[in-house]
């Protein structure tokens, strides 16, 4: 089994590259799974039913979100109602959404859980004990597990990692934007890297227009952003499987169109 998961896309710069890009990786990977973190889909923040089915229409299996998961309102009901999307699990309960899912494909499931860091990030409970309440939930119900971890801080990503090595094909970190060099199969068998990166304007602050972001660091002023589109890639990761369900590889892929 193979699993593309493709890192933040961005805007709708990124919504572009990607419908330009995945036919491409499509056909030279032939992937069974594509995943896509799509928490900053909608104008750089955020996700709305409208880029949310554009990345389903692209052939996404399901996205995961993070910490821009509800700014727009309008999204809060299809997040109850379209199971394919997921939110960090370990946001308040109450909240919109979900935080894990079963998505099936020719006889075969897949677990998908999204989990947010709390260091230096807003999560109601610790990912920690959150991972070990979902698994034990999806324990039966799914043959490969992919963990999307959206967190700030690398050691908190690292941690992540060797927790869930074993349990789960992959652990992979999302949220900073910059892909890091440090893919690779954990003893265990778990597929990790501490960010996958983004899919948008690589010629850009992180997504954001240049020239504002250094504005904004310069002058310490608040500084209205805006989604930058020169120079647009896809930063993803290709997992591929071993028969126990638990990771062969992990492939680093930075694709230009």
């Amino acid at each position: 089994m193979k699993l593309l998961f493709i890192g933040d896309v961005v805007g709708s710069p990124g919504r572009r590259v990607l419908g330009e890009v995945l036919p491409r990786l499509r056909e030279e990977h032939a992937p069974d799974w594509v995943v896509l973190n799509a928490e900053n889909s909608a104008g750089g923040l955020g996700v709305t039913p409208k880029t949310a089915r554009e990345l389903f229409e692209l052939g996404a299996d399901a996205l995961t979100l993070g910490n821009h998961a509800f700014r727009h309102r309008d999204a809060y009901a299809y997040l109850d109602e379209e199971p394919r999307i997921i939110r960090p699990a370990n946001y308040m309960k109450g909240n919109p959404g979900r935080g894990h899912t079963v998505v099936e494909k020719d006889g075969a499931r897949l677990g998908v859980v999204n989990l947010s860091g709390s260091v230096f990030m807003k999560a109601a409970r610790s990912p920690f004990p959150e991972a070990d309440r979902i698994l034990a939930e999806l324990d039966g119900r799914a043959d490969h597990v992919l963990v999307d971890f959206h967190a700030e801080a690398t050691s908190e990503k690292v941690a992540m990692g060797w927790h869930l090595d074993g349990r789960v094909l992959a652990c992979l970190g999302t949220h900073t934007h910059v892909p890091t060099a440090d893919a690779r199969v954990l003893p265990g068998g778990t597929a990790y890297v501490s960010d996958v990166g983004m899919t948008g304007a690589r010629d850009s602050v992180i997504g954001v227009r240049r020239e504002q972001a250094l504005e904004s660091f310069r002058t310490q002023m608040p500084i209205r952003f805006e989604t930058a589109d020169e120079s647009p890639w896809v930063n993803a990761v290709l997992v591929e499987s071993r028969t126990d369900g638990l990771a062969a590889s992990i492939q680093q892929l930075l694709v230009t169109p």
